[in-house]
C-alpha cells in the first residue's frame, strides 16, 4: 500500500498542476492599451515633478506639450466630497497651509498656494511660489485633457472614491483613457466592482503574490484580474524588474511599467527588456532617450 502511495501522490500533484495551468488566463484585454506605439509610453509621474511642480494644472499642461503619453496623478477627497489631486494625505509637504486634505473643503484648498515648496535645486530656490498655482481637482483634469490616457492612484482615505471616481469617470467619457493604481488591495477591489469597465494596474498583495509566482517559475499558473503590473526596480530586498519578470507578465497579457525611473542608464535597460511604460518625474530626459 505504501509503495502504491508513493506513485499516486506525485501523479496527483501533476494531475491537479496540470489542470491549473490548462485553467489559468492571462488578462483580460482593454483599450487603454492599444498597440498604437512601438516604445514604451511615457508616463510623467504627477506630471514630472522632477521638472514642476507636480500635481498641479501647469505640470500636466507642459508634460502633454512635451509629448508625454499618460499623466500619472493621485486623488483624495475633501470634507465636501471633491476630488482632488495630491501625493500626501496633508498639504503640509507641499503648499503654504497644513491639515488634512479629507477634513478641508475644495474652497479651503483652492486658497493654497499649490507650487509653494516645489524646489528644482534642493531649497535653493522656489521659482513657482507665488505664481498662483492652486490645487487641482480630478475634473479640471478630465476637462483640460479629454484625450489623454491616465494613471491615476487612489490613495487610502477615510471615506470611498470609488463611487465618485467612477461616477466622473463616466461623465467625462473616459473609461478608455484611465487607469485606475492603488497601493491598497481593498480600495481597487471596491473600484473594480463600482467600475468594472476600467482598467486597473495590480495592488500590493496582487503584485507579491505575481511577482513570488514568477520567481518559482510559475507566473503561466496565474489569472490576472488586471491589466498592469506598475512596480517598482527592487521591494523588501527583491529584485522584482528583470528580464525574465517583463517575459513572464507578458505571457499573463499584462504591461509593465516600472517607476520612478529617472536616469537614463535605467531608462535604457528598461526599454531594452521590452517594457510597456516607464513612470517618470523627469519624462523630458526619456522623451529623448526614446529619440523625441
Amino acid at each position: 500500500m505504501k509503495n502504491k502511495l508513493r506513485y499516486v501522490v506525485p501523479i496527483l500533484i501533476v494531475i491537479v498542476l496540470a489542470a491549473a495551468r490548462l485553467t489559468a488566463k492571462p488578462a483580460p484585454e482593454h483599450p487603454y492599451y492599444t498597440p498604437d506605439t512601438a516604445r514604451p509610453l511615457v508616463i510623467a509621474h504627477q506630471g514630472g515633478d522632477g521638472v514642476w511642480p507636480g500635481e498641479t494644472m501647469l505640470a500636466f499642461q507642459k508634460a502633454a506639450a512635451l509629448g508625454a503619453d499618460v499623466l500619472e496623478m493621485d486623488i483624495h477627497i475633501t470634507a465636501d466630497g471633491a476630488l482632488i489631486l495630491m501625493h500626501d494625505e496633508t498639504v503640509d509637504r507641499t503648499t503654504d497651509g497644513a491639515g488634512e486634505i479629507e477634513s478641508m473643503t475644495l474652497d479651503e484648498l483652492k486658497k493654497l498656494d499649490a507650487a509653494y515648496d516645489w524646489s528644482p535645486d534642493d531649497g535653493l530656490t522656489f521659482p513657482y511660489r507665488g505664481q498662483g498655482l492652486t490645487v487641482a481637482t480630478l475634473e479640471e483634469v478630465f476637462q483640460a485633457f479629454p484625450d489623454m490616457r491616465m494613471t491615476i492612484e487612489i490613495k487610502k482615505t477615510n471615506a470611498s472614491m470609488a463611487k465618485p471616481f467612477c461616477d466622473l469617470i463616466r461623465e467625462y467619457n473616459m473609461q478608455d483613457k484611465v487607469l485606475a493604481a492603488s497601493f491598497h488591495d481593498e480600495r481597487l477591489e471596491e473600484f473594480r466592482a463600482e467600475c468594472p469597465e476600467v482598467a486597473t494596474s495590480s495592488a500590493k498583495n496582487e503584485t507579491t503574490v505575481f511577482v513570488l509566482l514568477t520567481k518559482a517559475f510559475l507566473g503561466g499558473f496565474y489569472s490576472p484580474q488586471f491589466h498592469s503590473l506598475q512596480v517598482p526596480e527592487e521591494s523588501g530586498g527583491i529584485t522584482v524588474m528583470t528580464p525574465g519578470f517583463v517575459r513572464a507578465a507578458h505571457a499573463r497579457n499584462l504591461a509593465v511599467e516600472p517607476w520612478t525611473i529617472n536616469d537614463e542608464e535605467t531608462m535604457r535597460k528598461f526599454i531594452e527588456w521590452g517594457v510597456d511604460g516607464i513612470i517618470t518625474d523627469r519624462p523630458d530626459i526619456l522623451i529623448e532617450v526614446l529619440g523625441g
